[in-house]
């Protein structure tokens, strides 16, 4: 498995992939766990047992170490084909492994068991072209490339060598000649794999580069395999290829082990990572859901409210004004007239557009002013410095028009003063009004009770619904002080 190769692995459902990714990843880390024990018990049982058959001093005693050797790296192999299955079975993406798996139980077909057989030298002329098509296959595929022109010339190569067998030539000269010309076709694919590793290295975008740590593994597992090749060559009779070849495959199978569990760490990130993107464009969506919904209730609410608007106006307000122009009392007519005010303040609270702070302080003033001078209360408004453009919505106009109506009226009928001074002004976001006058305060005993009162609760409530603050400071013989604080 080509680092390369090994993404994130797409799926539907990434909770099912992890669990079944992490039971194979833990399976074949397990194995090969189990194959690196194996093979640091293969070398001292090899040594005791060839000790025991040899003699000391015999010149074959490292002829008999190689032999023992060379079973045990065997039937290590045999183990290391069959992790590699487990792997190819647990990531089918990675088929180009086969290529691998096919090489080590031919290489113990060729070396190990052949010599058990009265045609060693034939088995092996008719296996080594095959073992070299997979080999080359399998480094063609690692650098995923093929060649269709080569794939043939192998495969009648491999098809052409039993045939020589049937020539009047010793098997063993046909041996030797394939052992050679195999030999330099395997060193030549070796070769030309390190060359693109070595380029694959230096390509322009980090995905794609191939990690120089791999390369130099890679390189000094080829460089077994060149080397059992050489020994091949150059001391046939030495064992040292039967030891070389085995060291090389079971050292790329390993590596294949360890570009597996590299994969399913990324696989698992992978999955983690979509979970969390998943449960973040979850909440985007509830988010979103959430403002359709409070569109769609302040659109209904909107509609409910110009539909009572215009009941009010259209009913309610049409019969105060019949008795406004109709009632024979004064006292009845202007009831029915601040009745009609009052309606219509509210109907503007329902529906009207937001309104020009400035806009709304000369409505307010005009009124308090003339309600306290009709009182005989002698009325002083300050306006803020500067010119203000803020503006108000229109529910906190009614609300505040309210507050200021209903402190008012406290005022006239129960502070007995004769001097108010109304302050505005408009500083760091907020709104305020001080309202003070020098009346007879509120009684001592009252003053627990504040807020029990029916206007100074209302008061206190409308401010709270525009967010901000209504605070009441009385005392007897001091007048009484009441600050609205509200943000704009």
């Amino acid at each position: 498995m080509d680092p390369r190769e090994a993404g994130p692995t797409s799926t539907i459902d990434g909770s099912v992939l992890a669990p079944r990714a992490a039971r194979g990843g833990s399976n074949a880390v397990a194995l090969a766990c189990g194959i690196a024990a194996t093979l640091a018990l293969i070398a001292p049982t090899c040594l005791a047992q060839a000790a025991a058959d040899a003699p000391p001093g015999s010149p074959n005693r490292w002829a008999l170490v190689a032999s023992q050797l060379g079973y045990g790296l065997q039937s290590a192999l045999v183990l290391m084909a069959f992790v590699l299955g487990l792997l190819i079975w647990q990531r089918r993406a990675q088929r180009h492994i086969a290529w691998l798996l096919a090489l080590m139980p031919g290489w113990v077909l060729m070396v190990g068991l052949a010599r058990l057989t009265p045609w060693p030298a034939a088995i092996a002329v008719v296996l080594a072209p095959w073992l070299l098509w997979c080999g080359v296959h399998y480094l063609m595929r690692r650098l995923r490339r093929r060649d269709r022109r080569l794939h043939r010339a192998l495969l009648a190569q491999a098809v052409l060598f039993p045939i020589a067998l049937l020539l009047p030539v010793p098997s063993a000269q046909i041996a030797a000649f394939a052992l050679w010309w195999l030999g330099a076709q395997l060193l030549i694919a070796m070769a030309w794999h390190v060359w693109h590793l070595w380029q694959d290295m230096f390509l322009p975008t980090l995905e794609e580069r191939y990690p120089r740590a791999d390369f130099a593994l890679s390189c000094g597992l080829i460089g077994l395999g060149a080397l059992a090749v050489l020994a091949a060559w150059l001391l046939p009779g030495s064992g040292l290829a039967s030891v070389l070849g085995p060291l090389a495959l079971i050292g790329m199978g390993l590596h294949r082990v360890r570009d597996f569990a590299r994969a399913l760490t990324q696989s698992e990130l992978a999955v983690l990572q979509g979970e969390l993107r998943l449960q973040e464009r979850i909440a985007e969506l509830e988010r979103h859901f959430d403002q359709v919904a409070e569109a769609k209730l302040e659109q209904v609410t909107e509609r409910e409210r110009k539909r009572i608007a215009a009941d009010l106006h259209d009913d309610l307000g049409a019969k105060l004004l019949t008795i406004v122009h109709t009632s024979e009392s004064d006292r009845i007519s202007t009831l029915a007239r601040e009745a009609l005010e009052e309606m219509r303040l509210s109907v503007r609270g329902l529906t009207g557009k937001p309104v020009v702070l400035l806009d709304a302080l000369g409505d307010w003033r005009a009124e308090v002013v003339s309600r306290l001078a009709q009182a005989n209360i002698l009325a002083e408004w300050k306006s803020p410095a500067e010119d203000i453009e803020h503006t108000f919505p229109a529910r906190a106009y009614v609300q505040t028009t309210r507050i200021l109506r209903e402190s008012v009226s406290n005022i006239i009928k129960h502070s007995g003063a004769t001097h108010c001074v109304i302050s505005c002004s408009a500083q760091d976001g907020y709104f305020s009004v001080v309202i003070q006058d020098n009346g007879q305060g509120i009684p001592l005993e009252l003053e627990g009770r504040l807020d029990k009162g029916h206007g100074m609760a209302s008061m206190k409530a409308r401010a709270k619904q525009m967010h901000g603050q209504c605070l009441v400071e009385s005392g007897p013989g001091w007048g009484t002080v009441i600050r609205l604080t509200i943000p704009l």
